[in-house]
This record gives structure tokens, sequence and C-alpha cells, in this order.
């Protein structure tokens, strides 16, 4: 494929727009590549201004559940525009998906509807810091929380100690507070919440690591975070952006069965507009403005567009049947997948319809055994299969979703596809 008219955007854009892209990993350069410039999506779909098509399966990073350009959510949407794009006054719209999520997610009696993930955990973060009258946050290696300052941090020896920012410009005095552990290893906990667990405001974790690939957590893993957080008075933060109304309406924790003390939400709930939601128990939410003392607003915080999409998302997502469904098809491309990269050095990790490939043959557990992966063949493996017509997300350490639109004809050619690509890289 010549993409002739996706590079000259690329070139043009790189004048005007760091990397010529507004979020790094679209730039592709993990996998070798130029990125491609869409002009439109439609089901499992989507279309580069060539005017070539793939089967996606980024889903705007799994925004898509329902699959690009749904007819009926693309109906509510003009209906909201007709109205007015935002009012910075309170609609009905607010309550009604308010409504909807509390009644869906285990440990949400309210909630607060901001504008990106990264915006609700960082209010998450400022709430659990209040309500505990502690200053201290324990995240782990490899999850992704957003990018505001004190969450851009990795622990480098995965040994509890003095973090490190992950980022430029991050001031050492932002992430004194933060600790990163290794993900799924329960002994470094516990020794961590012995030495420090009181001084301790909140753990926040992605219940399943879908930022480095998709990791199974261990089940007693999250189990154990649970309790000592109950132990020593932490909060436990759950972030669902992506797990949220993908794995259930309850999301990770009513699969897991653990309840977290304050959820974050993103993604599916806006039904591809910008929204991002934390919530909580009524007792915890209390102290957020104009209620209590901690203070978060936004101009577009509720966005009556966003509104109308996630309301109808979520009412179709509820509908009787529809993650059965979803779940049925995934179960039957991973397995067909499975035997297809059977001893060819690649393990396949997935929950629900969340799966990631990983160029590297033995156990993963961890952020650790996922950068021991050969990004080489990924990257090679990317390509060709962007060569032939399927996209995955452009990262060894991303995953990829299957929406209701990926029918079983769409599944068996990626899967056709799949398997001649690996017999060439």
């Amino acid at each position: 494929m010549q993409r002739i008219l996706s590079e000259k955007a690329y070139k043009e854009a790189c004048k005007y727009i760091p990397g010529g892209v507004n979020s790094p990993v679209r730039a592709l350069k993990s996998v070798g590549a130029s990125p491609l410039f869409v002009k439109s999506a439609k089901g499992a779909y989507i279309k580069d201004i060539d005017d070539y098509e793939y089967i996606d399966y980024c889903g705007s990073w799994g925004v898509f559940i329902l699959g690009h350009a749904d007819k009926h959510i693309q109906k509510v949407v003009n209906n909201a525009v007709k109205n007015g794009t935002s009012y910075g006054i309170p609609t009905v719209q607010e309550t009604i998906l308010a409504k909807i999520i509390c009644e869906s997610v285990p440990s949400i009696e309210k909630v607060r509807f901001v504008n990106s993930g990264t915006e609700a955990v960082m209010s998450a973060i400022r709430l659990a810091r209040a309500f505990t009258s502690r200053d201290k946050i324990l995240k782990f290696d490899g999850c992704y929380h957003g990018h505001a300052d004190h969450l851009l941090v990795s622990s480098g020896s995965g040994v509890a100690q003095l973090s490190q920012a992950s980022s430029a410009g991050v001031p050492q005095s932002f992430i004194n507070n933060t600790i990163s552990l290794p993900f799924n290893n329960i002994e470094k906990l516990e020794e961590f919440f012995r030495n420090e667990g009181c001084e301790l405001a909140a753990v926040i974790i992605e219940p399943v690591a879908a930022n480095m690939g998709v990791i199974v957590p261990d089940i007693k893993f999250l189990q154990r975070i649970r309790e000592l957080t109950k132990q020593y008075g932490s909060l436990l933060i759950f972030d669902e952006v992506i797990t949220g109304f993908r794995l259930g309406t309850g999301g990770a924790q009513e699969r897991f069965n653990i309840i977290p003390d304050i959820t974050t939400l993103g993604k599916i709930i806006g039904g591809g507009f910008p929204v991002g939601a934390y919530g909580a128990s009524a007792e915890i939410m209390s102290l957020i403005a104009p209620d209590g003392p901690v203070y978060q607003a936004g101009t577009l915080s509720g966005n009556p567009v966003a509104m109308a999409a996630g309301i109808q998302t979520l009412e179709t997502v509820l509908q009787q049947g529809f993650y059965e469904d979803i779940e049925l098809k995934s179960k039957y491309f991973i397995k067909e997948l499975e035997n297809i990269i059977s001893n060819k050095g690649i393990t396949m990790h997935s929950v629900g319809s969340m799966f990631t490939l990983f160029f590297n043959g033995k156990e993963i557990k961890n952020f650790e055994d996922v950068k021991n992966s050969d990004n080489q063949r990924f990257s090679k493996f990317f390509n060709q299969l962007l060569e032939n017509g399927v996209y995955i997300s452009p990262s060894q350490f991303e995953a990829n979703f299957i929406s209701v639109a990926h029918s079983k004809p769409i599944l068996n050619k990626t899967l056709e596809i799949v398997e001649n690509v690996l017999k060439t890289i």
C-alpha cells in the first residue's frame, strides 16, 4: 500500500503539531511506521484518506464497543446538537446517565462527570487524600492512570523506594508521595504496607492492566490489596476507564467480586465523545464541592452531546444478552487465534473482549515480563497486518478490542490474515 495522502498529511501536521499528532502513540514510531490519517469509520472498519480500509481492533482505544458510527448513537447525537452543544448549566441528561452508572457499578452511589480519564483519576486521588487526611499514593508498574504529574512514576527496580518521574517536566516534589510496585506481587505489596501502610491515602490500580498489554490479575493479589487497604484505613481506587462497561455492566469489580472505594470511568460511557467520571459511596462523594471542601470543576463537564451518546451506549449494552453475545464471539476468536500462534513464541492474554499478543513465549505476569517481549518482531507483525488490511493497537504495550460490529466473517478474515502474516515473520 502506498499511503501517499497520509504521508503528505503527516508532513504538514508536523509543521504545526508536536510530532504531528495529539497523542504520542498515534505517531506509530514504536513500530517504525508513519501514521494513518483516517477520514471515516463504520462498524468494524476504518478508512484512511488514501481510501484504504482496515478491520479495526483498536476501536479508539476501547471506546467503540458498539462499533464505529452506530446509527442509534448518531441519531441521538444529531438531535442533541440541534439543541446546542454546551451550556455550562445543568441538564436532565447528566442525571439520566449518572443514574444508569450508579445502578450498574457496585461501588458507586454518586458520580461526578469530567472530561477525560486523566481528569477523573486526578480528582479521585485528591478526594482520597482529603477523605483519609494522608498524602501517599501507591500504584503499580506498567499501570497507566493518565498524565497528571504525580502519576507519571515508575519505581525502577520494582522495590518500594524513592520514585523517579517517567516524564521530563515533573518536579521531584510532585512525585515524592507516589510509590510504584510490581503488578501481581503480593510479597512486595505486604512489605510496603508493613512499613508505610499507615501513611497511605490510597492504592490505585487497573484491575485488569490494559496499558502494558492485557495483564490478567492474580485474583489473590486483588483480594490482598482490598484486605490491606481496609486494615490500614486506606482507600482502594479501581481505574476502570478501560474495563468499565467493557467487562460487563459492573466492570472488573463485578467480574472479580472485589468492591473498591472509588472508581474512575471513561471511554465507553461517552459513546465516542470526551468524557470521564469518578464515583464512590455517598459518604465519600459528600466531600466534593459544592457539598464539601474538595474542589473540582470543569467548563465542559457533563457536556450534553457526550451525555446523549453515553446514555444511548449504556442503554444498548444493558440490554439482555449483550455481554453474553460479545463474549461468545470473543471466545471463538481468541480460541482460534491461540491455535494459530501455538509454538510460535507468542503469548496471548485475554479477558472478555480484550486481548493482547505478546511476542514473548514466556509467562507474562507484570511489566518486567512485558518489557522482555520482542518489539522488533511485533513491529513487523503490525506493519504486515496493516498492509493486509488489519489495524491493531500500534504498541506491544496496549490492548486490542472486539466490538459487536466484528461479525464472524470479519473475525474469520482476520484469523486468515494473521495466520498468513505469521508465516512471513
